[in-house]
């Protein structure tokens, strides 16, 4: 216990004392020139007759290593780099930590292909595959926990414990939110500025948007102002239709490894939300308490922990109090 206090009060003291660089203002589809917290590799694939490159980052343990390895999965509108203090905490804790960009994200390549969480899930497990990695701890953030929980159910014999944080997805978004073609979806972001950026990241901090956010979200806007840029439009659009069209809602129930929900109390994130013209709808989607406590109570031997007055990212909003959970969990 000693131990978990001393690494993490090295965690909070570097967070406090770390400068971050501004990052360009114009970025093309795979983020070059962007420098992430540790050292990126690559992992070659071919999708639907396409080679693609699949970007991640494999941390080594800082402190005594436990042999035991834990997978961190973005979000959709992040990259892998957000994932920094927890990286640290966790590979000061001994852990050996593997997180990718999934294709289609942050420094992978951003293919026109029909866009799975199965397959986004088999590229994942070929990466630990590749890595000798037999066997983790998934966690996953926002739609990394849509497809954590599809890896889990895919693959429970290489999940040994599954955290999700502020999952989107504990809804089926279908029932509520109204269907729109790719196109009308690529058209909607290719119209993407930093005001529009800026106005829905905000959404993520309903006590009001920190400042120290723009680490994230400047070079989510600098791809826009690159000629690259409707190659990303294209993905995010391919991606938000996977989001829409595979719910995984429905099968929390199958999943039969030991799972842990972070839920920040005060999300009330809906994918597509703009979409929904009644606002009675709108009020009754996104309701994570409910939500939470609904899909704990499906998920045999489930814990949940619920973080009051915190919003869609607890482990940049609430870093403390997620890294206690989370360290807890996987110990």
């Amino acid at each position: 216990m000693l131990r978990f206090v001393a690494c993490f009060l090295l965690v909070l003291a570097a967070t406090a004392t770390m400068a971050q660089p501004t990052p360009p203002t114009s970025l093309n589809a795979t983020l070059d020139g962007y420098e992430y917290p540790y050292r990126v590799r690559y992992l070659p694939l071919t999708l639907e007759g396409q080679r693609v490159r699949m970007a991640y980052m494999d941390v080594a343990a800082t402190g005594q290593p436990n042999g035991r390895t834990v997978v961190l999965l973005h979000g959709k509108n992040f990259f892998g780099a957000y994932w920094r203090e927890t990286i640290k905490a966790l590979s000061g804790a001994g852990f050996r930590v593997v997180v990718p960009d999934q294709v289609g994200f942050g420094k992978s390549d951003k293919p026109d292909i029909h866009y799975s969480f199965h397959q986004l899930a088999l590229n994942t497990r070929r990466l630990l595959d590749t890595l000798g990695v037999r066997k983790a701890v998934v966690v996953g953030h926002s739609m990394g926990g849509m497809l954590a929980t599809r890896f889990a159910l895919m693959y429970p014999q290489v999940t040994e414990r599954l955290v999700l944080e502020n999952p989107i997805g504990l809804e089926d978004y279908r029932l509520g939110v109204p269907f729109q073609p790719i196109a009308q979806a690529e058209a909607t972001e290719r119209k993407s500025t930093e005001e529009s950026i800026r106005k829905y990241h905000a959404t993520y901090y309903p006590h009001g948007y920190p400042q120290a956010h723009d680490e994230w979200l400047l070079p989510v806007v600098a791809q826009t102002r690159h000629p690259d840029f409707p190659k990303v439009a294209r993905a995010n659009a391919l991606t938000f239709d996977m989001i829409y069209q595979q719910p995984v809602s429905y099968e929390f129930g199958r999943v039969q490894v030991p799972t842990l929900l972070i839920i920040g109390q005060d999300d009330r994130t809906v994918v597509g939300k703009g979409l929904i013209k009644d606002p009675a709808v709108v009020a009754q989607l996104g309701q994570y308490p409910e939500l939470g406590q609904r899909t704990a109570a499906h998920m045999k031997g489930s814990k949940l922990v619920a973080l009051k007055g915190i919003g869609h990212i607890p482990h940049l909003e609430a870093t403390p109090q997620f890294l206690t959970a989370l360290l807890a969990f996987v110990k």
